[in-house]
């Protein structure tokens, strides 16, 4: 029964996922907040599916059953993040994720979004955003890879006061210090040909 639902639920972040990958097209850029939009609309079902999940075992054996939604949980996190961010370039909090998915953020309130499956939906945020800097320069979105650059480093920060003692999370953030670098050869590359000015000037009253 379980898995049936958390096959429900792939099926669901497949879809989110198809529709997102679509702001990495040239055209894309134009389409940000429809395809946002769109994206929430699906969030729906996703709570639907999760309503469904929590009758299907004891609340008290979450972490008994955690394995088979672990990876599709961290999946969906990532989708709700990188909506959040594309919306407003701000990172989305655990809170908010949790009522995204329509689940709890506290523990003691039953089934609830784990802090690990949260930074890893996080994590993976990270690298969409590095590609998304190399993509905005191909779409002559030259002020995007300067924010996204600002976002990642800040985060970057974030990931280096936590004392990260699970090893799958652990080698996860390790991938971030390659996101990091990826992006700042899009910015160095953009101040090499002076496209960080213009980016600079065009996005004066710009978010």
């Amino acid at each position: 029964e379980i898995r049936k639902v958390v096959q429900a639920l792939e099926q669901t972040a497949r879809e989110i996922l198809t529709l997102l990958q679509g702001v990495h097209q040239g055209p894309g850029f134009q389409h940000i907040p429809k395809k946002c939009q769109k994206a929430r609309e699906h969030f729906s079902t996703v709570r639907t599916q999760m309503e469904s999940l929590k009758t299907k075992f004891p609340t008290d054996q979450y972490y008994r059953f955690h394995e088979h939604w672990r990876f599709v949980l961290q999946r969906l996190v990532f989708l709700a993040a990188f909506v959040v961010y594309l919306e407003s370039e701000t990172l989305v909090t655990r809170e908010a994720v949790a009522e995204i998915l329509g689940i709890e953020a506290d523990r003691e309130r039953g089934f609830h979004l784990d802090i690990e499956d949260y930074l890893s939906g996080v994590l993976t945020l990270a690298s969409e955003l590095a590609r998304l800097a190399v993509n905005s320069v191909t779409a002559g979105d030259y002020s995007r890879p300067l924010r996204i650059s600002a976002f990642i480093n800040e985060l970057d920060s974030g990931f280096r006061l936590l004392n990260l003692k699970n090893d799958s999370l652990r080698k996860r953030y390790d991938g971030l210090k390659y996101d990091v670098k990826k992006i700042e050869e899009v910015v160095y590359d953009l101040s090499i040909r002076g496209l960080n000015k213009e980016a600079t000037v065009g996005a004066g009253g710009e978010k």
